[in-house]
């Protein structure tokens, strides 16, 4: 099956070039690669050019976690879908391959890879690649989630691969989210019917040293976003397993980060729950403690 691999980026030269490079050295090989820029100011387009992906250039203020992808889609001819973001490294040569491996039955609409973090993540970041991402792989679909709760929807489009049939059937992804798109066009693919896979074997270099007061602006959008998630009565039940399990980790393996550990949860937990009260926040304010600043400037344009 022909692979299109769909990669939104701004401001990516730092990480683009190698992405770009490793994906040319893949087992099998990408028949198209779509970079969809939001108006970078640094050479992107100019490395993009040169790997010979297809560039499509938007407006900053236009860019949807759903929409960009979707426009990234509009004009993929391949019969799989990849979606990666700019700052994923392929640990090996075979993650197209692993990636896609499953894709070939009938009732598999979707799978994602494997996350091992970067040399340089705290020993925070690193047991929350471990936790999210284990070495088992796993099958879902939606009976699975008495066993699995929230993470029966976990579905990352770091780095992902989607039957092109199925991405139409379900409508793409969803637009006008503030976060998570991902997952909630998988739970839109398990409720299909479809399952999904989680494949440990196609593995991808991803982490991100936040500080605490990016951390704190991501989990406000994902509170934002879980407010109107059926299933969000399920996520601090998950959370409290993360940060017992966290604790463990670190008394085991680096005792010094425990107090760290409890700071990273807590400015975690405040900005999730400020998000679940999103409503009783004036919106300028809510620009400021959020993530996703164009969202909120297209939701005060809709509404005026």
């Amino acid at each position: 099956m022909k692979l299109s691999i769909i990669i939104p980026t701004k401001n990516a030269e730092k990480h683009l070039s190698k992405l770009l490079s490793r994906l040319k050295e893949q087992s099998i090989k990408a028949d198209q690669v779509i970079i969809v820029d939001s108006s970078s100011k640094d050479a992107t387009p100019e490395i993009a050019i040169r790997f010979d992906a297809q560039l499509i250039q938007i407006r900053e203020e236009e860019f949807d976690h759903g929409r960009t992808r979707n426009l990234g889609a509009s004009v993929a001819t391949g019969d799989i879908f990849v979606f990666m973001t700019q700052d994923v490294i392929p640990a090996n040569k075979n993650l197209l391959k692993n990636l896609t491996s499953s894709l070939n039955q009938d009732f598999i609409g979707a799978s994602y890879a494997r996350h091992i973090p970067k040399p340089n993540a705290n020993p925070v970041e690193i047991y929350f690649r471990i936790f999210n991402y284990p070495d088992q792989k796993i099958i879902k679909n939606i009976d699975k989630m008495p066993e699995l709760g929230i993470k029966t929807f976990f579905f990352s489009n770091v780095c992902s691969a989607i039957r092109k049939d199925i991405f139409k059937e379900v409508g793409g992804f969803p637009e006008n989210v503030i976060i998570n798109e991902d997952m909630l066009f998988a739970s839109k693919v398990l409720k299909k019917g479809y399952k999904i896979v989680y494949e440990p074997s196609a593995v991808v270099y991803h982490s991100h040293n936040y500080s605490l007061f990016s951390l704190f602006k991501r989990y406000f959008d994902i509170g934002v976003f879980m407010k109107s998630f059926a299933e969000n009565g399920l996520v601090e039940k998950e959370g409290i397993k993360y940060f017992s399990e966290l604790i463990k980790f670190l008394m085991k393996n680096s005792p010094a980060w425990i107090p760290y550990a409890f700071v990273n949860v807590s400015v975690r937990f405040l900005g999730y729950r400020l998000g679940l009260m999103e409503e009783y926040i004036p919106t300028k304010i809510k620009s400021k403690l959020s993530f996703n600043k164009n969202f909120w400037r297209k939701n005060v344009k809709a509404n005026s």
